[in-house]
């Protein structure tokens, strides 16, 4: 999910890989890059290691095992384990505000996606007048990335950014965030977290996987690595904290029409 720049894929790998050394847990990296659906990464049962969409993981009829959830380390999310959703216009847009937007095009990542899908909509919930204050809504950007494309390219005028993405993407690439600027946000939510699919993992194994991803915040030769993904430690997160992103979605799905 947050594999967004080539540094920040990466670290990535790098963190993965001294996690699953330090838990001494055996595991065969794979790629799951985009245009391929990430829902399908999620649906697999042999995942030792992944991130997951919070939303997804709360709506989920087989839960997943909860591991551990990054703390960015930039001031604003002052030491939590959570995120929320940039509103982004055009660099040059006239827009200074959400409200300016309405009547425009917006657009979307995916209908699954927290951060770029029900964090907006519930966020019009809450600011809007209508449900839907927008002429024309282009789905199926795919990720912050096709987002910030298409206003870019002006085949919308507003969309969702995922925040901790987008953080990602100002330090690794900036030159492309900088053709976007944020008007607005919204409430955070608990920042995707690490899970595994396997069946019936063993406990010592998730003690393990856990106490490799708390260790790394006091890990010298991962320095680079937490420098390199704005993150300050893991924690272990709390499964019922993941409950607000199935109640936003309920809220939404009974109260707006979904956006084609």
């Amino acid at each position: 999910m947050y594999s967004v720049t080539s540094e920040a894929t990466s670290a990535w790998r790098k963190l993965f890989e001294w996690v699953l050394n330090k838990a001494d847990i055996p595991a065969k990296w794979i790629e799951h890059d985009p245009p391929k659906p990430i829902i399908e990464l999620w649906s697999r049962d042999d995942l030792i290691c992944a991130q997951m969409c919070g939303l997804p993981y709360s709506l989920s009829t087989s839960v997943p095992t909860l591991l551990a959830a990054p703390v960015p380390s930039l001031p604003a999310y002052n030491g939590r384990a959570i995120y929320w959703s940039y509103i982004a216009v055009k660099a040059n847009s006239t827009f200074r505000s959400l409200n300016d937007t309405f009547g425009s095009v917006a657009g979307y990542t995916v209908k699954d996606s927290q951060s770029g899908y029900f964090a907006f909509r519930h966020h019009l919930l809450e600011h809007a007048s209508s449900p839907n204050p927008y002429k024309k809504i282009v789905g199926g950007l795919v990720n912050p990335r096709g987002v910030i494309s298409a206003l870019v390219d002006g085949r919308i005028d507003v969309g969702p950014l995922d925040s901790y993405v987008f953080d990602l993407i100002r330090a690794g690439d900036p030159e492309f965030a900088d053709q976007v600027r944020v008007i607005d946000m919204t409430d955070p939510t608990p920042i995707p977290p690490i899970i595994s699919t396997l069946p019936g993992l063993n406990s010592k194994i998730v003690s393990r996987l856990r106490e490799a991803f708390v260790a790394v915040e006091h890990e010298p030769a991962l320095a680079d690595v937490r420098t390199a993904l704005l993150i300050s430690k893991f924690i272990v997160p709390d499964s019922e904290s993941f409950r607000v992103l199935k109640d936003r979605h309920d809220r939404v799905n009974s109260e707006c029409e979904s956006w084609p």
